[in-house]
């Protein structure tokens, strides 16, 4: 039961430092990367599509990101989409493919980011924090249950407590490695 509980638990702390690892992606830092147009959909024939299925996305050059329509009809759509997304980028039509150049980030900009940085960070550890509590909570009333002893119950709380540090830990590397990313020139 208590080996339940923890893999249940182990599993809620993956998922959220999933989630702060995706929304740290989005975040752009200067560099062209394909990530920064993973939320764009395009209309595609009445359909919204992720823009990755309508076109080939790569990066020519560390300011420039090029996606290539597959249908060269669909090049305005696609110009559109990346225009409208509100990504702070200008998609530019250059004969078959759109180019997306990435502007160079001033030093306000950079720590508006940093901060946005941080605070994805916090909110994915107030999301490990819950899932511990929850955890905590549920093994103390297995152990009511009757289900085991409160040894094993005592010993599930350090290991989620380990589990916990672990996570955290994990975040805060992530944030520093972001960190660095914005802040370099």
């Amino acid at each position: 039961m208590v080996k339940g509980i923890l893999k249940e638990t182990e599993d809620k702390m993956h998922k959220a430092v999933e989630v702060v690892r995706q929304e740290l992606i989005k975040i752009r830092t200067g560099k062209a990367t394909t990530a920064l147009l993973d939320s764009v959909k395009v209309d595609y024939y009445g359909t919204m599509t992720p823009l990755a299925h309508c076109g080939n996305v790569s990066v020519s050059d560390v300011h420039t990101i090029t996606v290539q329509p597959y249908d060269k009809g669909m090049l305005e759509h696609v110009a559109k989409a990346i225009g409208a997304a509100n990504l702070g980028l200008n998609p530019v039509k250059d004969g078959d493919v759109v180019r997306v150049p990435i502007p160079s980030l001033n030093e306000e900009r950079r720590k508006e980011l940093v901060k946005l940085t941080k605070k994805f960070g916090e909110d994915g550890k107030i999301a490990i924090r819950n899932v511990r509590r929850d955890a905590i909570e549920h093994l103390k009333k297995s152990e009511k249950a009757e289900h085991f002893s409160e040894d094993d119950r005592k010993k599930g709380e350090q290991e989620v407590q380990k589990m916990t540090d672990r996570v955290i830990k994990d975040i805060d590397t992530l944030l520093v490695q972001k960190e660095k990313e914005i802040m370099e020139v």
